[in-house]
């Protein structure tokens, strides 16, 4: 049997992603490499991702090598990997979820001066946090997590938000002045969660089956399938958080105007073993109760920006 090859983007948190699921693999045995492919997302680091389309913009490239059969697997934050895959690709294995929450890198949120520059390009987080402080001077931010955090570090920005995964992982967590409950910032869909993409049949499926982990799978999928309901992409304005209890499996989606004047929230439970029964009815109450109006308007305004790596 050959070396199992993983696809990656060559990012400091994507290759520490890649290094995580190869180790698991080769504690089973498995020898494996990584390639690094430099996807569409890698190159336009500079411009707003709303300006050039946000779908599929950190995956594209990983899976047509997936496709073509140049690598046998891929290792995507899931938060960046479309809900509709290519024709032929699956999510064989969702690991064990990481940190979900936001977090804030600079000084905690409620302490921060008056009219302090907080980095995000996230329309999500600046909904969310001109709810609480309107206030802020909330300015876009790109680049890896390094470069973000040198931004602060320089004076450029007062504080940045990014996912408490990609510091985590990264091991910055010491940096972190304070964590978002999910009842305060609503996390991205599957933010902290890990996607191991593959052909839908093959050695490579069959392997990366072995680190999935139903518990994480089971909100994880009812997020995707509540995103996928609202016709959002992984840029859009919606956040979402599913957990278990026992049996039980909860659901929170919310759907924000980027000025944060209007939020559409709602929470709902069902049987963990039908977790898209469960994210079409959380969905459709959502798009009910005025979340299809605000998606409406943001599509048409063409202002849909998630960042992408944290």
């Amino acid at each position: 049997m050959g070396v199992l090859v993983i696809g990656s983007r060559g990012s400091q948190l994507a290759l520490w992603q890649a290094n995580y699921i190869k180790d698991r693999l080769e504690a089973r045995g498995v020898e494996a490499r990584i390639e690094i492919i430099k996807t569409s997302g890698d190159t336009v680091s500079d411009t707003p991702l709303h300006q050039i389309g946000g779908k599929g913009l950190f995956t594209r490239e990983i899976e047509e090598a997936l496709l073509a059969e140049r690598i046998d697997l891929a290792v995507h934050s899931m938060k960046d990997l479309p809900t509709e895959l290519p024709k032929g690709l699956t999510i064989a294995a969702i690991p064990q979820r990481a940190d979900p929450r936001d977090a804030i890198v600079g000084g905690k949120l409620r302490a921060l001066k008056f009219g302090a520059t907080v980095g995000t390009s996230s329309l999500r987080r600046v909904a969310q946090l001109r709810r609480i402080r309107a206030d802020l001077n909330i300015q876009p931010i790109r680049g890896n997590v390094d470069t973000r955090i040198n931004k602060v570090e320089r004076g450029d920005y007062d504080a940045i938000v990014l996912a408490a995964a990609g510091l985590q992982r990264l091991g910055w967590g010491d940096i972190i002045s304070e964590y978002f409950r999910q009842d305060v910032v609503l996390p991205a869909v599957a933010q902290g969660a890990l996607a191991i993409e593959t052909l839908e049949h093959g050695r490579g499926h069959e392997i990366a089956q072995t680190l999935d982990d139903p518990w994480t799978r089971f909100p994880v999928m009812a997020e995707r399938t509540m995103l996928a309901e609202l016709g959002g992409g992984c840029q859009a304005p919606i956040g979402a958080f599913g957990s278990l209890e026992n049996t039980e499996l909860f659901l929170t989606g919310g759907v924000f105007t980027p000025d944060g004047s209007t939020m559409v929230r709602y929470t709902a439970t069902g049987e963990c073993t039908r977790p898209q029964e469960l994210g079409r009815n959380v969905a459709q109450v959502l798009l009910n109760r005025g979340a299809q109006r605000i998606l409406d308007e943001i599509y048409a305004s063409g202002s849909n920006a998630e960042d992408g790596a944290a």
